[in-house]
């Protein structure tokens, strides 16, 4: 089968593929928008996490494909490895929660979702990653999985294992010549170089109609390589790519900023946390019962609500923007701020639209580095060692605002210049 799509053009799908793309926990993503509320400030930003995860998985044919030219693999391996990883990333979405990130905040508790103990995970409360694992190894799509992957050697465990980074009790499935290519193969599914994000900043780019999430991708893409380091393989990138990669990250830097933390998105995030908090709303455990919840499912329950804050989503009334700063500590002048807005019985909120666009700072004992090559003189470096940029991205971005209620903005922008 071939589709076509807008960012990649034409996209060849397997008939192995076929079969999970046909199911209907993939079928559910049709109705599970890819920037949520960022259609109401990008009106052509209505594209879904369906086609998200189709570009994605074959980004991640062309990144393997690429290491895989460069590495000796024997066919059958290199067969199942990238049928292995086109399978990650086409399901590494199918537990996305309905409409916004917000609505991780009503996920069941983790425990009740019954995940097998070799699963990690952190918190007492599920995310959208452990709905993906249960519907991968406890559904109706499990079964389908076994059957029409089984010739290849792809058990769903070894998708769990690239999507989670954990090794089933088995043992890593992705050993060949007694190397373990798992950490590559899993930087490939999630890492500083992943298909997901190579895929999401030039798709949501193209419909929100920004130029921000553009980038050198064929040139990063023919720059990757496999390098064996510490007894197992290496994502690597030939140093002629580094600055491929340099635009990459400022790319998502840039998407963050402009598209990601729009104030219209971010204050509607607030707003469905609110309607959250009356508990007219939940998310089951059951992977069966979860195929209901989309943004559908959401959208028509806001509709039928007699909530308030659910009635100013449906009927696009957000809170207005008063101030936005790229402040984020506890400043003397923002706490001296609310505590006149308060005085003055304005009705307002502060958000903090932050985060921290590399977790591998925090996380360098626990995952596998990003490398760079210079073959010419045999060198081989950490790519935080190598380029002074990609330590920026340790650091956290985002923007500080005030929304106030609608009527009162006049009087609250004159508390503001006072």
């Amino acid at each position: 089968m071939r589709v076509r799509d807008p960012i990649h053009g034409t996209l060849a799908v397997s008939d192995e593929e076929k079969a999970v793309i046909d199911s209907r926990f993939f079928q559910r993503l049709r109705h599970v928008r890819q920037l949520g509320f960022g259609e109401l400030a990008f009106p052509g930003a209505t594209h879904t996490r369906h086609a998200h995860a189709l570009g994605a998985m074959h980004v991640a044919s062309r990144l393997f494909d690429v290491v895989a030219d460069r590495a000796a693999l024997s066919l059958r391996t290199r067969e199942r490895f990238r049928a292995s990883v086109r399978l990650a990333m086409l399901c590494h979405d199918l537990g996305h929660m309905p409409l916004s990130h917000a609505s991780e905040s009503i996920a069941p508790a983790r425990e009740l979702l019954k995940l097998p103990a070799w699963i990690g995970g952190k918190g007492a409360q599920a995310s959208h990653e452990d709905f993906t694992v249960r519907i991968l190894l406890d559904s109706s799509l499990t079964p389908l999985v076994r059957e029409r992957y089984g010739s290849l050697g792809v058990q769903p465990e070894h998708v769990v294992a690239l999507i989670t980074a954990q090794d089933p009790p088995s043992g890593s499935p992705f050993v060949d010549a007694g190397a373990d290519w798992s950490p590559l193969l899993r930087a490939l599914v999630s890492g500083e170089l992943d298909a997901d994000r190579m895929d999401y900043l030039r798709r949501d780019a193209y419909y929100s109609g920004v130029s921000y999430g553009n980038f050198d991708h064929q040139w990063l893409v023919g720059s990757v390589t496999a390098v064996p380091f510490e007894g197992r393989y290496a994502l690597t990138l030939q140093h002629k790519g580094v600055w491929a990669f340099e635009n990459f990250l400022l790319a998502r830097l840039h998407m963050f900023l402009a598209v990601y933390y729009h104030h219209t998105a971010t204050c509607f995030d607030h707003m469905l946390l609110r309607f959250y908090e009356s508990g007219a709303y939940d998310l089951p455990a059951s992977a069966d019962a979860y195929l209901e919840r989309d943004d559908v499912h959401l959208w028509t329950a806001l509709r039928a609500s007699h909530d308030p804050w659910a009635q100013q989503i449906v009927r696009r009334k957000p809170y207005r923007l008063l101030v936005e700063t790229h402040d984020f500590a506890n400043d003397p002048k923002d706490l001296a701020l609310d505590s006149r807005l308060r005085e003055a019985g304005v009705d307002f909120f502060r958000l903090r639209s932050s985060g921290v666009l590399s977790k591998y700072f925090k996380r360098r004992d626990e995952v596998f580095p990003l490398l760079v090559l210079e073959p010419e003189v045999g060198r081989l470096s950490r790519i935080e060692d190598y380029t002074p940029l990609y330590r920026r991205f340790s650091d956290v971005v985002g923007v500080s605002r005030v929304f106030c209620r609608p009527d009162q903005l006049d009087a609250a922008r004159r508390i503001v210049a006072s």
